[in-house]
């Protein structure tokens, strides 16, 4: 009888659920629990495999017959942002972000409970307590920071001690190669500033500035409209049967929003 180590992950398979991407379709996934000592090093490996953080759990899609969702990361140190990325980060200039211990916030939740409601009312997330909030920031055995983006106030950079008001928020892992989006969440009343956009730009610069290789996205679902966005990021390398595949500079066509970044200058060719 084969013996497996006690802290081998085990894998488990949920049951069909109706599509949240593509209508008509069902998904599965497949998943394990990250705890334990080993909780980071599994995390790593299993986000260069496809798989994505929720809590203490890491899934992926299993669909029986339905390969769309293909893991996406950019590639950091050849990301050559388009003209209209550009100026979502110059009309953006007025936002700070600061990297943070991942510690929930009365304030980040009135910001995200705006955000479900405005945006995701009858998601899967719509009744979230401010409790299930603390859970999904402080359930995590893995280096996970809290991005708050704030407009700057007055003194802000200089004294560190003047915080202007709370406009979005990113829930992020640190890899041993990259920063991993796990959620992000902005003020409904500011989408006009393309705030979903500037968010993973900055997480870009904040990649470069780290020494780290990529910004993984998570998911990108060809027909998924609400999954478009990542396709903007190039060069980028999308997750296939023969393993990270490269593809190159971006489409031209531009979009209204996608959730964004600071100080991104276009790399030399």
């Amino acid at each position: 009888m084969t013996q497996h180590p006690r802290d081998a992950p085990q894998f488990y398979l949920t049951a069909p659920s109706p599509c949240p991407y593509l209508t008509g379709r069902e998904e599965r996934k497949v998943f394990t629990h990250l705890v334990g000592d080993r909780a980071a090093e599994l995390n790593d490996l299993l986000t260069h495999g496809g798989f994505r953080r929720s809590q203490s759990i890491a899934y992926r899609p299993a669909c029986e017959a339905c390969r769309s969702c293909i893991s996406v990361r950019v590639i950091v140190d050849s990301f050559d942002p388009s003209r209209s990325m550009r100026r979502v980060a110059e009309e953006n200039a007025d936002i700070v972000g600061e990297m943070r211990v991942a510690v929930p916030t009365s304030e980040q939740y009135s910001v995200f409970r705006a955000y479900l409601d405005a945006r995701h009312r009858d998601g899967g997330m719509a009744d979230m307590t401010v409790l299930d909030y603390s859970m999904m920031v402080e359930d995590s055995h893995v280096e996970t920071r809290i991005v708050e983006y704030r407009r700057r106030d007055v003194d802000t950079g200089v004294t560190g001690r003047s915080r202007g008001e709370l406009i979005a928020v990113a829930l992020t892992d640190v890899l041993s190669d990259g920063l991993s989006m796990v959620y992000s969440f902005f003020e409904p009343q500011a989408q006009d500033r393309s705030l979903g956009t500037f968010i993973i730009l900055d997480h870009i610069a904040r990649a470069r500035r780290m020494g780290l290789a990529y910004v993984y996205l998570g998911y990108w679902v060809e027909g998924s409209r609400k999954m478009d966005y990542k396709a903007r990021f190039r060069p980028q390398e999308r997750l296939t049967a023969a393993g990270w595949t490269l593809v190159g500079r971006a489409a031209t066509a531009e979009f209204n929003d996608a959730p964004p970044a600071i100080g991104i200058k276009a790399r030399p060719r």
